[in-house]
C-alpha cells in the first residue's frame, strides 16, 4: 500500500477508503452515475479543476449520460491516507494520458478527497482538484 496513516488508524480503514476513493474515481472516469451516487453522501461539496465550488446536484449533472464523453487513460497513485477517527483525507496523483490531433498529451491533477464513516461506511465528503504545472521545457 502506498498510502500512510497515522499510527492510531485502522488498515482496515485505511484500505476501504482507499478502495472508496479508487472506485469513485473510475465511476467518474466511465460515466457511472448510480456509483458515484452511491459512493458520495449527500452534503459532498468539490472544488473542481477550474476552481469552481460545486455542490453535490452540480457534480452529479456533469455525469449525467447524456454528457459522457470518452475519458483519458489515467493512471492513479495514492500518496497520503489519513484516518482520524470517522474522518479520512487521502491526497492523490492523477496522471492523465489522452491522445488529439494524432499527438500523445499528458497532464497530472492533485487531488484531495475526504470521507466520512457513518453507520459503519465510508462516503465521500469532499474533494478538491488542482492542476499540477508541468516541468519547465530543458535549457537549449
Amino acid at each position: 500500500m502506498l498510502g500512510a496513516a497515522p499510527a492510531s488508524a485502522s488498515e482496515d480503514d485505511v484500505a476501504a477508503v482507499t478502495r472508496l476513493t479508487s472506485r469513485f474515481v473510475e465511476a467518474q472516469r466511465t460515466f457511472d452515475l448510480p456509483t458515484i451516487r452511491a459512493l458520495t453522501a449527500e452534503n459532498y461539496v468539490e472544488v473542481s479543476p477550474a476552481g469552481e465550488l460545486d455542490d453535490r446536484a452540480k457534480m452529479l449533472g456533469f455525469y449525467a449520460p447524456d454528457k459522457k464523453v470518452e475519458a483519458p487513460q489515467l493512471a492513479l497513485e495514492s500518496e497520503l491516507t489519513r484516518v482520524y477517527g470517522d474522518v479520512a483525507v487521502q491526497s492523490l496523483k492523477f496522471n492523465y494520458t489522452m491522445v488529439a490531433g494524432g499527438a500523445t498529451r499528458t497532464f497530472a491533477l492533485r487531488g484531495t478527497m475526504v470521507a466520512h464513516k457513518s453507520g459503519g461506511e465510508w462516503k465521500l465528503v469532499s474533494a478538491q482538484y488542482t492542476g499540477i504545472r508541468p516541468p519547465p521545457p530543458a535549457p537549449k
